[in-house]
């Protein structure tokens, strides 16, 4: 794929409505030409343990940040007429569709695609096809994964070395 954009979701509980952070990298002919990041005031607005470790995002990470629907607005422009890429798109894909419908917004069918069922079939020969381990195959090193942002970069590193 030459166009793209690759994305990212951190929850704060196990709702996948309650996106608490969103990366993304746009693609175009093979190159990074633009990202985006932002926190998200999570639907519904609490942390659990387990998601907080993982990501270390709190409650008062995100009190100020804006809802969803102010975020998606400038998402949106950016990602018109590209397919998405994740890492285990199962997740992403719940994810984004759950809070359109917390928010009562028309999804409009995303074209998605997997780096994680693309790199079992790719790299059959890796110990595990987590994000930082099928990254690192590919030549990108993940410095803070499970950070928006970062793991979405490494996507579209892997998405451009392998799909």
């Amino acid at each position: 794929m030459r166009d793209f954009a690759a994305i990212d979701f951190e929850t704060a509980n196990n709702a996948r409505s309650s996106v608490c952070s969103v990366g993304l990298v746009v693609v175009r002919d093979y190159e990074i030409v633009d990202s985006f990041y932002s926190l998200i005031q999570p639907e519904p607005n609490y942390y659990n343990y387990w998601c907080s470790r993982v990501h270390g995002l709190t409650r008062e990470d995100t009190e100020e940040a804006p809802v969803f629907p102010k975020v998606w607005a400038k998402i949106e422009p950016l990602i018109e007429g590209l397919p998405l890429v994740a890492h285990n798109k199962p997740f992403d894909e719940s994810c984004l569709k759950a809070v359109f419908r917390v928010y009562q917004m028309d999804y409009p069918d995303y074209e998605f695609y997997d780096t994680l069922r693309a790199s079992r079939q790719v790299l059959p020969y890796l110990e595990n096809h987590q994000l930082h381990t099928v990254a690192a195959a590919c030549g990108y090193r993940l410095a803070h994964h499970h950070h928006a942002l970062a793991d979405a970069e490494a996507c579209a590193w892997i998405a451009r070395e392998i799909l």
